[in-house]
């Protein structure tokens, strides 16, 4: 068990996503998931009380700093009076547009749970959610139950005694789901995405980043790590001292592991290297200590033809680890891993134990989440499209999806007209990058199908058992879709996460629920607000699928070149060119943004601001567009993509996006596509010459 796994996942799969979209036309009908049944209409209704809900991050032009000139600080003009304004919380270490949305959604699953727990003989997603809340509220059981839900764990991790048992171990802990060496787990096949096989990963750290154990400005990290380490062991049960030499053997242990890892920059910028299909006889050679066979034996999962062993030399040291590090440094490690792990359910010494070192140490939080919001971070991580089902019966009004789906189609429509003008591709190329727009595929809201939660069996009797049933619950759902065609209606996000995404190997892009609202959306706002908003979001998904790794894929999800040689050239020289764009930014004293690492974000910003600013025109084109605040259309356009981007960060955060987010410092979003758009400078009068003007050679179009 490690703090990977049960921490909230990503909301996407092992590799890219897990799902598949719905096509715009099926978006169309009358959805009849969220249609209560005559069962459902016999249960207490969820309501929702907006009175306790916290308001909208919404761009008024009061906020604007009018002593700052767009044209040479336009993050400053647009968000430097509120970013002043709007402390970091002390239980969050960055707040913005982003955060605030969040607080919203998270106020609404507070009132759905709190009801779902008062349900009496609640069943199906009400009992779900409601034993979750029920039994994650309860500290003082939590706190009496002590370590005794891990004490069997523990016991069979003191009983090892050869590499041959810790082998057969690992194999069992992943069956329930709580392995956390390496990844594991079903995503679409590189050469064939309608049909889901294997993937392993690396994994293993409990630090961010493999720089974090080399790196000489990150050693003080490393040594508060040990400390935490140590810390740890000792809540579990292990004396003073034999915790500081554990520690000391989890410290030695873990950088092998990292020094045959890939970087965040690395992983984030050649998605091939997730693809190694290999077969399981082919696997066992490169890993004799660790037979495949065995483990796919193990995890009830047939036995494949092939899967894919992502970074091999990773596995080969993992392997070479099981011969040659003693017994007690691999007891030591998993010791470690599994309580640490386990440590956001089990008593208050531990919980604040993982929030000294996870949240403050490493990022900068001054004070711990209130146990609500915590619980619900586990509801979100375990059962979140549960909640998700009573989300959308009180949080999503059906104008909100017919007002998307016209948005979408406006900015497909403006992309079309953009890769029809390129001037620096081929005809041959445009023509396949045509025949991939045609096949995006656009999710709004929440899916049309539901997930089954039949055979997840919860309780009021224990929160970390409850956690325990999902993890394994979910891990072995998950593994049901190895070999088998790919769902094409699920969903890789929740309806109450305020995010958006792109799945390149299904060509999809997906808008939950909560973040279809102010500042992104709002039915009733202007044109120019919503598309310098949410068509701005939408633009930058679809763009992903023409990004620096989304171009690999091609109009099935299939990873393929579809690129004349020339125009792989050109679109190269492009892109570096926006490397040294944000290069050049300096996020804090003597750190720059990653340019390479951030580039997949900055193409589909830079294409996507374009794009919907096109669709902005296009809807608008024969209309009067009257000021408001004094304010042109053109100007409250750039102005609510700049409110987008408003954020506060620690120095802790925003020291380790830096190394390891694929997305720069917000306030560099908010300035680095309009300062390539003439329409920008045009807005608000800008001349050659500006800091917030890149002309002649240095203005970077791409898509």
């Amino acid at each position: 068990m490690s703090a990977k796994i049960l921490s909230r996942p990503a909301p996407r799969a092992l590799l890219l996503t897990l799902a598949i979209g719905v096509s715009l036309a099926a978006c169309k009908k009358e959805d009849s998931s969220a249609i209560p049944t005559t069962a459902e209409a016999a249960k207490p209704q969820l309501t929702l009380d907006e009175t306790k809900l916290p308001p909208f991050n919404q761009f008024k032009a009061a906020d604007l700093d009018a002593t700052k000139n767009a044209c040479n600080d336009f993050a400053g003009h647009a968000n430097g009076p509120w970013l002043a304004a709007n402390a970091i919380p002390g239980d969050r270490t960055s707040w913005g547009a982003f955060e605030m949305l969040d607080e919203r959604s998270t106020a609404v699953q507070r009132q759905l749970a709190e009801q779902a727990a008062a349900i009496k003989d609640a069943s199906g997603v009400d009992k779900i959610v409601g034993d979750f809340w029920a039994t994650g509220m309860d500290e003082a059981t939590i706190n009496a139950q002590g370590i005794t839900p891990l004490k069997s764990r523990l016991d069979a991790i003191d009983a090892l005694n050869s590499s041959e048992e810790i082998a057969e171990h690992m194999r069992q802990t992943f069956a329930r789901g709580e392995g956390g060496l390496f990844g594991f787990g079903p995503s679409p096949d590189f050469k064939d995405s309608s049909i889901n096989i294997a993937y392993v990963a690396q994994g293993g750290l409990g630090l961010p980043d493999k720089g974090y154990y080399f790196d000489k400005d990150k050693r003080e990290k490393l040594k508060a790590y040990e400390a935490h380490i140590a810390k740890v062991l000792q809540l579990s049960g292990v004396a003073e001292a034999d915790a500081a030499k554990q520690a000391k053997d989890v410290i030695a242990f873990e950088p092998r592991l990292a020094k045959a890892s890939k970087s965040s920059e690395e992983l984030s910028r050649d998605v091939s290297l997730y693809y190694n299909p290999v077969s399981l006889e082919e696997a066992d050679k490169k890993t004799p200590n660790f037979p495949w066979s065995k483990f796919f034996e193990a995890q009830g999962v047939p036995a494949p033809k092939m899967f894919s062993m992502a970074i091999p030399e990773f596995h080969a040291e993992f392997d070479k680890m099981l011969g040659d590090t003693p017994v007690a440094a691999w007891k030591s490690y998993l010791r470690f891993h599994t309580v640490d792990g386990a440590s956001p359910f089990l008593g208050e010494q531990f919980v604040q134990e993982n929030y000294d070192f996870y949240r403050k140490t490493m990022r900068g939080q001054k004070e711990i989440q209130p146990r609500w919001k915590r619980v619900l971070d586990t509801i979100e991580g375990q059962a979140g499209e549960a909640l998700g089902q009573m989300y959308v019966k009180v949080a999503f009004p059906a104008e909100s999806k017919a007002r998307m789906q016209e948005l979408v189609q406006n900015l497909r429509d403006a992309l079309k007209v953009r890769l029809e003008g390129l001037a620096w591709m081929s005809p041959e190329t445009k023509t396949k990058a045509i025949a991939k727009w045609e096949t995006f595929t656009p999710k709004i809201g929440y899916p049309d199908k539901w997930r089954d939660w039949t055979g997840l069996n919860t309780s009021r009797s224990s929160y970390i058992e409850n956690v325990l049933a999902a993890i394994e619950f979910n891990y072995k759902w998950n593994l049901g879709k190895i070999g088998q065609p790919v769902d094409k209606t699920e969903w890789g996000m929740s309806p109450q996460t305020v995010n958006a995404y792109y799945n390149p190997q299904q060509n999809e892009i997906v808008f939950p629920a909560a973040i279809l609202q102010p500042p992104f959306f709002d039915a009733k706002a202007d044109d120019a607000l919503n598309y310098g908003g949410i068509g701005a979001v939408i633009g930058h998904e679809m763009i992903h699928g023409y990004d620096d790794q989304g171009s690999r894929f091609g109009p099935n999800g299939n990873f393929e070149n579809w690129w004349t040689e020339a125009d792989a050239k050109g679109f190269a020289a492009l892109t570096k060119k926006l490397v040294a764009q944000f290069d050049a930014y300096e996020a804090m004293p003597g750190m720059k943004v990653n340019g390479n690492l951030t580039l997949g974000e900055n193409i589909a910003d830079l294409g996507g601001l374009s794009v919907a600013y096109d669709a902005y025109k296009h809807a608008t084109q024969g209309k009067t567009v009257a000021p408001i605040d004094g304010l042109s259309g053109e100007q409250r356009f750039f102005l609510n993509w700049g409110t987008v981007w408003r954020r506060n960060f620690t120095d802790d955060e925003l020291k380790v996006r830096l190394a390891t987010d694929s997305h720069a410092p917000p306030r560099f979003r908010a300035i680095g596509a309009p300062s390539n758009l003439p329409a920008f400078a045009a807005a608000f009068q800008c001349k050659s010459g500006d800091p917030m003007v890149r002309d002649g050679d240095k203005q970077i179009v791409i898509w």
